[in-house]
């Protein structure tokens, strides 16, 4: 790394990418320390006297951080920039929801496999953590929230395997820990997750008095009627200002199975044209997923969903229903005003709905409340 990570901030904090706040500063400094303590972990393998001891390189891991606060303070993209920025072999960033889909996913492959089928008696978790401790060294939380039982019961077994082999987590969330799962059933039986992670990370809160997103949004339009140039430039204004003017880079997002572009993205926020996100074979299910890695779409050039469009008009109804369920925030570029929008009268009912939500994701109320933890049906039952 040729710079710390808090060089890397103020740099950004200079060039007025970020604006100047204490308690985001404070927090890079917590990022900072941890950066320089994994790094020292990853060079300092035990030795042969140490390893004949039976002393664990896993002892020695430090412990993660966990940062809460209220929406919009800049949580995750203070956790995106130290993902991005740290030289850590076998890291990974994901979504706290998608991660728990994908552990529920790999009980239930292992329960169906043949060293699965002993009555039960096989533990599953063992399985499941195995791959995870062999590819991932610290792993970044994405909205840390638990609302569901078989979560709840699951987490302390499952963490307590992982932080043994020496995993650091790095977790956001909207609540401190010792408000997880707050009122849930038989809660008394997550308590000891919720000792183990304030035993494994250093619990932090990012007290910041500005919603910045919701600043940053309210500050211009957000919606552009017309495909022209004033729209285009006004788009380009959004993204500048949620972005503080970064390029962007595209990236690759894995759809169950299948390899999906982002053109442009920094920061959470990606900007894409209509065309791909609603003419390509995607479903509810791929909408869900992009919503859990950003937090604002920005679309060009919206067309007029007339009959010729009915396929991509029903995907465009499933994306807003995605977003607006998510309270993700949207910014786009239209073709006619949003009540002229549609033409087509397979999918007229429908889009009354759409153009409800559509109206209301542009309102001060809606630009100003959470992410929500939103699940599919489908993955759950898988």
């Amino acid at each position: 790394m040729a710079q710390s990570f808090f060089a890397h901030y103020q740099k950004l904090v200079d060039g007025k990418v970020l604006k100047p706040d204490p308690a985001q500063a404070e927090i890079v400094r917590q990022f900072d320390e941890l950066a320089r303590q994994l790094q020292a972990h990853q060079q300092d393998k035990p030795n042969f006297f140490q390893r004949l001891m039976g002393q664990s390189h896993a002892d020695d891991a430090p412990d993660g951080l966990y940062i809460w606060g209220d929406v919009g303070r800049g949580k995750t993209m203070l956790m995106d920039l130290f993902f991005n920025h740290i030289e850590v072999e076998k890291k990974r960033r994901v979504h706290f929801h998608e991660f728990m889909a994908e552990v529920h996913e790999a009980i239930a492959e292992f329960r169906k496999s043949e060293k699965g089928k002993d009555n039960g008696r096989r533990d599953p978790i063992p399985h499941v953590t195995a791959p995870i401790i062999d590819e991932v060294k610290l792993l970044c939380f994405d909205e840390f929230h638990v609302n569901d039982i078989t979560d709840a019961m699951l987490l302390s077994r499952l963490f307590d395997q992982l932080f043994a082999a020496g995993l650091v987590v790095v977790a956001t969330s909207n609540v401190p820990p010792d408000r997880l799962y707050k009122n849930g059933l038989n809660r008394q039986l997550f308590v000891p997750f919720i000792d183990l992670l304030k035993q494994k990370t250093k619990v932090l809160q990012l007290d910041v008095d500005h919603d910045y997103r919701r600043e940053k949004l309210e500050e211009q339009p957000i919606y552009f009627f017309g495909h022209d140039e004033a729209s285009r430039k006004g788009l380009d204004r959004v993204w500048n200002n949620l972005t503080g003017r970064q390029a962007g880079e595209p990236e690759v997002i894995n759809l169950q199975g299948r390899s999906f572009e982002v053109p442009q993205q920094a920061l959470g926020v990606m900007r894409i044209g209509f065309k791909q996100l609603c003419e390509a074979p995607l479903g509810s299910r791929d909408y869900l997923r992009l919503s859990h890695h950003y937090h604002t779409f920005i679309i060009d050039e919206i067309p007029y969903l007339d009959r010729a469009r009915s396929d991509a008009a029903k995907r465009f109804i499933l994306l807003v229903d995605t977003l607006y369920d998510r309270g993700c925030k949207l910014a786009a570029s239209f073709a006619a005003p949003l009540e002229e929008l549609s033409g087509d009268d397979q999918t007229a009912f429908e889009f009354q709905r759409t153009l409800s939500r559509l109206m209301e994701m542009r309102s001060l109320e809606y630009l100003g409340a959470p992410l929500n933890d939103v699940e599919d049906a489908e993955e759950r039952s898988a």
